[in-house]
């Protein structure tokens, strides 16, 4: 294929999309596989502003609260685990839990999101008493909680269907499910990547069965590592093809790998152009994913914005703390102030959000403003789930 025909046919391919035709996995290929950065960006931002045309431009605030970091599975791209004999696992105590939670809502925060990692020991009760401690002690705090894999384990150490794990932790107080543990939706990179892990059907199955009991989540994707672009592509068809089934996905995060303190430091980071390209892919594929979060945490400040232009509608989490990519050495830090600003100088008003893409009352907007405007502390970093 000569190179005039090939941009013809991406020109050809961007058009459709901007015009609001859905694309197909195969254009999707071929726009991965384009160096035609501006054209593909672009576009994404066409897509974006038309499926947004507010004069703003959202965040978040809230907490990542590890419980845990033991873990039965062993995944070959995480420095945050630690197994279940090691002298460096932990299960964080109820009032030390309790206590982040206070600390998140005095500074504005209106969320947090709850992961660990797959612990052997602890049964369902476990889980349902802790979400029920958190709701009767701070019942505005919606809890974004529990990935995919935590939960199909659940199913394993319980010996329940999903059904049931996902009804009894909604109805002790569940709000939404992270879209953690995704990283390619295909089981030849999964295989590669982890061991003793959720597969692609079952994470899959995880969100359908809890958008079908009337729940919520995020989709994510991180690439960079052993995965071709194919597969790329192939994880976001799987994850549009469930949209068209359940609609119950409110944004779709992606990222690039961090091979920093991993087993797979050999493998060189996907850069910006790549990270940029690949969003902005996301932006016009997932024609039925309403939102787009940038992630400046592997990128900086001035990537996260740029990713703004590139398809991304919203900034992602101001996080008064997180553990999982700061142990890969990731050390992007950004105040609330920060982000603010990253918006403005786009042109469009910074809103407040909560989990539901709602915007948040004025005064807890502000109370979150007069608390986090100035200089973030150091472990103030944002993870896109």
């Amino acid at each position: 294929m000569n190179q005039r025909l090939s941009a013809v046919m991406i020109t050809d391919i961007l058009e459709k999309a901007v015009a609001g035709e859905r694309i197909s996995g195969e254009e999707a290929h071929q726009l991965l596989e384009s160096r035609d950065l501006a054209a593909i960006g672009s576009a994404a931002d066409q897509v974006s502003r038309r499926m947004h045309p507010e004069p703003y431009r959202t965040y978040n605030v809230d907490r990542n609260i590890n419980y845990t970091n033991v873990c039965t599975a062993v995944c070959n791209f995480c420095a945050f685990y630690r197994g279940p004999k090691s002298d460096e696992g932990y299960v964080l105590p109820r009032e030390e839990l309790l206590k982040k939670i206070e600390e998140t809502v005095a500074v504005g925060g209106n969320q947090i999101l709850l992961q660990g990692g797959l612990h052997p020991k602890y049964k369902l009760d476990w889980y349902e008493e802790m979400l029920r401690d958190i709701k009767s002690r701070f019942p505005m705090v919606n809890i974004h909680g529990f990935s995919p894999p935590e939960l199909h384990h659940f199913t394993k150490v319980n010996k329940l269907p999903i059904e049931e794990v996902l009804a009894r932790l909604k109805e002790a107080g569940l709000g939404s499910i992270p879209g953690g543990g995704a990283e390619i939706l295909v089981d030849r990179v999964r295989h590669e990547l982890t061991r003793g892990k959720v597969m692609s059907d079952d994470w899959l199955n995880v969100m359908r069965v809890w958008h079908k009991l009337g729940g919520i989540s995020t989709a994510t994707m991180m690439f960079g590592h052993v995965e071709t672009l194919a597969e790329r592509v192939e994880h976001l068809q799987r994850v549009r093809d469930l949209q068209d089934e359940t609609a119950g996905f409110t944004a779709f995060i992606c990222w690039t790998f961090q091979p920093e303190n991993t087993d797979l430091s050999d493998i060189p980071a996907a850069g910006s152009f790549e990270y940029l390209k690949t969003q902005a892919v996301s932006r016009l594929f997932l024609d039925n994913v309403p939102n787009i979060q940038s992630s400046w945490v592997t990128q900086g400040l001035k990537m996260g914005q740029l990713a703004m232009l590139y398809g991304a509608n919203d900034m992602g989490s101001l996080m008064l703390e997180e553990n999982v990519v700061a142990e890969a050495g990731t050390v992007h830090f950004l105040s609330l102030l920060q982000i603010r600003e990253a918006i403005e100088e786009l042109g469009f008003q910074p809103r407040q959000r909560d989990v539901f893409y709602n915007l948040v009352d004025e005064d807890l907007e502000r109370q979150a403003i007069e608390a986090n405007g100035g200089p973030g502390p150091k472990d103030v970093v944002q993870l896109a789930v």
